[in-house]
Protein backbone atom coordinates (compact mmCIF):
# COMPACT_ATOMS: atom_id res chain seq x y z
CA UNK A 1 0.00 0.00 0.00
CA UNK A 2 1.59 3.85 -0.68
CA UNK A 3 0.37 6.97 1.01
CA UNK A 4 -1.96 9.20 -0.30
CA UNK A 5 -0.52 10.37 -3.72
CA UNK A 6 2.17 8.32 -3.73
CA UNK A 7 0.58 5.78 -6.57
CA UNK A 8 0.71 8.61 -8.87
CA UNK A 9 4.07 10.01 -8.30
CA UNK A 10 5.29 6.19 -8.81
CA UNK A 11 3.33 6.28 -12.00
CA UNK A 12 4.87 9.56 -13.24
CA UNK A 13 8.44 8.72 -12.29
CA UNK A 14 7.98 5.64 -13.86
CA UNK A 15 6.70 7.36 -17.23
CA UNK A 16 9.82 9.49 -17.11
CA UNK A 17 11.87 6.32 -17.33
CA UNK A 18 10.16 5.24 -20.08
CA UNK A 19 9.88 8.35 -21.78
CA UNK A 20 13.93 8.99 -21.19
CA UNK A 21 14.86 5.81 -22.63
CA UNK A 22 15.85 4.22 -19.01
CA UNK A 23 12.95 1.96 -19.00
CA UNK A 24 11.13 0.03 -22.38
CA UNK A 25 7.56 0.90 -23.02
CA UNK A 26 6.31 -1.49 -20.68
CA UNK A 27 8.03 -1.46 -17.66
CA UNK A 28 5.47 -1.64 -14.93
CA UNK A 29 5.60 -0.06 -11.19
CA UNK A 30 8.30 -2.55 -10.10
CA UNK A 31 10.38 -1.13 -12.94
CA UNK A 32 10.58 -4.74 -14.65
CA UNK A 33 11.76 -4.16 -17.97
CA UNK A 34 14.24 -0.78 -16.92
CA UNK A 35 17.71 -1.13 -18.35
CA UNK A 36 19.35 -3.00 -15.46
CA UNK A 37 22.79 -1.52 -15.61
CA UNK A 38 21.49 2.08 -15.28
CA UNK A 39 18.82 0.86 -12.25
CA UNK A 40 21.85 -0.84 -10.64
CA UNK A 41 24.12 2.20 -11.36
CA UNK A 42 21.25 4.68 -9.11
CA UNK A 43 20.79 2.05 -6.63
CA UNK A 44 24.52 1.74 -5.90
CA UNK A 45 24.56 6.10 -6.06
CA UNK A 46 22.08 6.17 -3.62
CA UNK A 47 23.58 3.44 -1.55
CA UNK A 48 26.98 5.33 -1.90
CA UNK A 49 25.74 8.60 -0.38
CA UNK A 50 23.45 7.24 2.38
CA UNK A 51 26.50 5.32 3.82
CA UNK A 52 28.72 8.44 3.23
CA UNK A 53 25.92 10.58 5.04
CA UNK A 54 25.75 7.66 7.80
CA UNK A 55 29.46 8.06 8.29
CA UNK A 56 29.42 11.62 8.50
CA UNK A 57 26.85 11.45 11.26
CA UNK A 58 28.66 8.89 13.12
CA UNK A 59 32.10 10.38 13.41
CA UNK A 60 33.41 11.52 16.97
CA UNK A 61 34.42 15.12 17.41
CA UNK A 62 36.43 16.64 20.54
CA UNK A 63 32.95 17.49 21.62
CA UNK A 64 32.18 14.07 22.60
CA UNK A 65 34.49 14.22 25.72
CA UNK A 66 37.41 11.68 24.05
CA UNK A 67 39.32 12.07 26.60
CA UNK A 68 39.63 12.02 30.86
CA UNK A 69 40.88 14.20 33.22
CA UNK A 70 43.41 11.75 34.77
CA UNK A 71 44.92 11.81 30.96
CA UNK A 72 45.16 15.53 30.95
CA UNK A 73 46.89 16.23 34.35
CA UNK A 74 49.78 13.93 32.91
CA UNK A 75 49.65 15.89 30.04
CA UNK A 76 50.12 18.96 31.50
CA UNK A 77 53.23 17.62 33.45
CA UNK A 78 54.94 16.43 30.14
CA UNK A 79 53.59 19.70 28.38
CA UNK A 80 55.23 21.93 31.33
CA UNK A 81 58.41 19.51 30.86
CA UNK A 82 58.78 19.38 27.66
CA UNK A 83 56.79 22.06 25.58
CA UNK A 84 55.59 25.02 27.65
CA UNK A 85 59.16 26.47 27.00
CA UNK A 86 58.60 27.28 23.30
CA UNK A 87 54.76 27.51 23.49
CA UNK A 88 54.43 29.07 26.70
CA UNK A 89 53.25 27.86 30.20
CA UNK A 90 49.58 29.26 29.11
CA UNK A 91 50.01 27.33 25.14
CA UNK A 92 50.09 31.10 23.95
CA UNK A 93 52.70 30.35 21.58
CA UNK A 94 55.73 33.19 21.13
CA UNK A 95 57.68 34.33 17.53
CA UNK A 96 58.48 31.19 15.75
CA UNK A 97 55.96 29.03 17.87
CA UNK A 98 52.07 28.40 17.05
CA UNK A 99 49.52 28.92 20.27
CA UNK A 100 48.13 26.18 20.79
CA UNK A 101 45.02 27.51 22.56
CA UNK A 102 41.89 29.35 21.41
CA UNK A 103 41.29 31.19 17.85
CA UNK A 104 45.02 30.50 16.84
CA UNK A 105 44.70 27.06 17.56
CA UNK A 106 41.32 26.13 15.93
CA UNK A 107 42.40 27.94 12.88
CA UNK A 108 44.94 25.42 12.29
CA UNK A 109 43.24 23.09 13.84
CA UNK A 110 39.41 23.18 12.69
CA UNK A 111 38.05 20.00 10.42
CA UNK A 112 41.54 17.98 10.92
CA UNK A 113 41.51 14.95 13.06
CA UNK A 114 42.98 14.53 16.88
CA UNK A 115 45.24 12.14 14.89
CA UNK A 116 46.76 14.51 12.57
CA UNK A 117 47.67 16.02 15.96
CA UNK A 118 49.07 13.45 17.98
CA UNK A 119 50.97 12.64 14.91
CA UNK A 120 52.76 16.54 14.03
CA UNK A 121 53.57 16.04 17.88
CA UNK A 122 55.09 12.54 17.83
CA UNK A 123 57.26 13.49 15.14
CA UNK A 124 58.51 16.78 15.09
CA UNK A 125 58.31 17.92 19.11
CA UNK A 126 59.94 19.04 21.09
CA UNK A 127 61.86 20.97 19.18
CA UNK A 128 65.92 20.38 20.55
CA UNK A 129 64.25 16.12 20.45
CA UNK A 130 61.73 15.00 17.73
CA UNK A 131 60.33 12.33 18.10
CA UNK A 132 61.33 11.53 21.59
CA UNK A 133 57.97 11.82 23.22
CA UNK A 134 56.14 8.21 23.61
CA UNK A 135 52.81 7.44 21.57
CA UNK A 136 51.05 7.83 25.00
CA UNK A 137 52.90 10.90 26.30
CA UNK A 138 51.57 12.31 22.90
CA UNK A 139 48.14 11.45 23.92
CA UNK A 140 48.70 12.74 27.26
CA UNK A 141 49.62 16.04 25.93
CA UNK A 142 47.03 16.19 23.00
CA UNK A 143 44.18 15.15 25.91
CA UNK A 144 46.18 18.22 28.27
CA UNK A 145 46.02 20.75 24.88
CA UNK A 146 42.04 19.47 24.27
CA UNK A 147 41.46 20.67 27.98
CA UNK A 148 43.16 23.43 28.02
CA UNK A 149 40.59 24.85 25.02
CA UNK A 150 37.60 23.15 27.00
CA UNK A 151 36.40 20.50 24.77
CA UNK A 152 34.59 18.34 27.45
CA UNK A 153 36.34 15.61 28.95
CA UNK A 154 34.84 11.92 29.43
CA UNK A 155 35.59 8.46 30.76
CA UNK A 156 37.51 6.95 28.42
CA UNK A 157 41.54 7.96 27.71
CA UNK A 158 42.57 9.12 24.28
CA UNK A 159 43.93 5.97 22.54
CA UNK A 160 47.25 5.84 21.36
CA UNK A 161 47.15 4.75 18.44
CA UNK A 162 47.10 7.07 15.53
CA UNK A 163 44.35 5.33 13.24
CA UNK A 164 42.16 5.59 16.04
CA UNK A 165 42.49 9.38 16.74
CA UNK A 166 41.90 9.81 12.94
CA UNK A 167 38.28 8.82 13.45
CA UNK A 168 38.04 12.04 16.33
CA UNK A 169 37.37 15.14 14.00
CA UNK A 170 38.81 18.79 15.80
CA UNK A 171 35.48 20.97 15.00
CA UNK A 172 35.15 24.48 16.57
Amino acid sequence: MTPQGGGRKLARGTRFLRTSGICSSNADRTLKGCRGSVAFGVLAALLAVGLLAYAQDVQRTVWDGVYNEEQSQRGRAVFLDQCSNCHGRDLEGADMTPALTGGAFMANWDGLTVGDLAERIRVSMPMNSPGSLSRQQTADVVAYILRFNQFPSGKEELPREVQALKEILIKA
